[in-house]
């Protein structure tokens, strides 16, 4: 019996550090995710950074995110879950990962156990979910810059990309000179689109120019601004404008922006996969809880009126939805007015509530 409470005390450490991470390893794997970040071409921490901006799970601004994980729990919680996922959740690969980042040896353990122990039960679904992703392109294999370029990237080859494969300083060099049209071979034959359709280049810069010089000032134009509401919202500089493409970035002094879509059909890959077309239930499940929408036809209309403390709380998500289904008058007047009504109520699936636009604020 004694021999049994002795195991008992001894073990108790043990199962206390497998659930909490100490500020030595939050600091160690903080630090040594930033340093593999800014190599932009390390294959793990490309996956972790686009599962983490795919699920906004590191926020509109990722390569702010990357570079202080500590600064959130849940932050340095996602970014091991994801390099558990690109270890195809096996542990003896994940500390080989974690070793490769030079991660302290009396750190590697301990987070290794912590990590396991509290996505164990996910191993089958993320293993799932990463063969899907590869699959579908949604991540693509090939390795991409993972911040935004320079300033200036007309004058950035493939010479001062250091480090960068070639596949990759191709496909940022095409995003600079953006033709509108997609490349083609000598021989006349269409070639995959190269551009780089990632919104995360756009959240990281300050000024028009920027914008002008990545997708080129044939692509851009500047243009009047509206609300959700339909209201005067200054200038917007339209990337590809009036075709399934368009993007609408409006600057301000204080160097926040705000990235709009409204096209169906857009290629552009942002946080949290949410698009124009989408059903009010995918939104939901990303989310993961029912949300408060402004009843429609009236001020603020078809806008989120509150998330409820979901995944999509606070972080500069803003969405407009529209009901496809206006046919019935007594169920759509039941959702219109000066009122809100849930995302799960009775009655919503039926009207056919889809994304008509979302945008994205930064430094909200």
């Amino acid at each position: 019996m004694k021999r049994f409470f002795l195991l008992l005390v001894l073990s108790l450490p043990l199962a206390a550090s497998a659930q909490k991470l100490t500020e030595s390893a939050i600091d160690d794997i903080s630090t040594k995710m930033a340093a593999t970040f800014l190599k932009l071409n390390d294959p793990a921490l490309v996956f972790v950074t686009e599962q983490m901006s795919r699920t906004g799970a590191g926020g509109l601004e990722i390569d702010k995110t990357m570079q202080d994980l500590k600064k959130d729990p849940a932050t340095i919680d996602a970014a091991l879950k994801f390099l558990y996922q690109y270890s195809d959740c096996d542990r003896q690969t994940f500390i080989t990962n974690l070793r490769a980042m030079d991660i302290k040896s009396g750190n590697v353990f301990p987070i290794a156990t912590y990590t396991v122990n509290k996505y164990k039960n996910e191993a089958k679904e993320l293993i799932d979910e990463k063969g899907a992703l590869y699959k579908s392109g949604a991540i693509p294999k090939a390795i991409t810059l993972m911040v935004a370029p320079p300033a200036n990237m007309n004058q950035a080859t493939a010479a001062n990309l250091e480090g960068t494969p070639p596949a990759a300083a191709q496909a940022t060099q095409q995003a600079a000179g953006a033709p509108a049209t997609i490349n083609t071979t000598a021989a006349g034959v269409e070639s995959a689109d190269t551009r780089n359709w990632d919104v995360r280049l756009v959240f990281g810069m300050t000024k028009p120019d920027q914008l002008l010089d990545l997708y080129g000032k044939q692509n851009v134009e500047l243009r009047d601004a509206t609300d959700f509401d339909g209201n005067d919202a200054g200038k917007a500089w339209v990337v590809y404008p009036d075709t399934e493409n368009e993007m609408a970035v409006v600057f301000y002094k204080d160097s926040t922006k705000t990235i709009t879509f409204g096209q169906e059909n857009a290629k552009w890959r942002a946080p949290f996969g949410i698009k124009p077309g989408d059903p009010v239930d995918k939104v939901q499940k990303v989310n993961g809880r029912g949300f408060r929408i402004n009843g429609f036809e009236w001020t603020n209309g078809g806008t989120v009126q509150s998330f409820d403390g979901g995944q999509l709380d606070n972080k500069g998500v803003h969405l407009l939805f529209r009901a496809l289904n206006t046919g019935d008058p007594k169920l759509y007047d039941s959702f219109t007015g000066e009122k809100s009504f849930r995302s799960d109520a009775s009655g919503v699936k039926k009207l056919g509530v889809i994304v008509e636009k979302v945008q994205f604020r930064t430094g909200n």
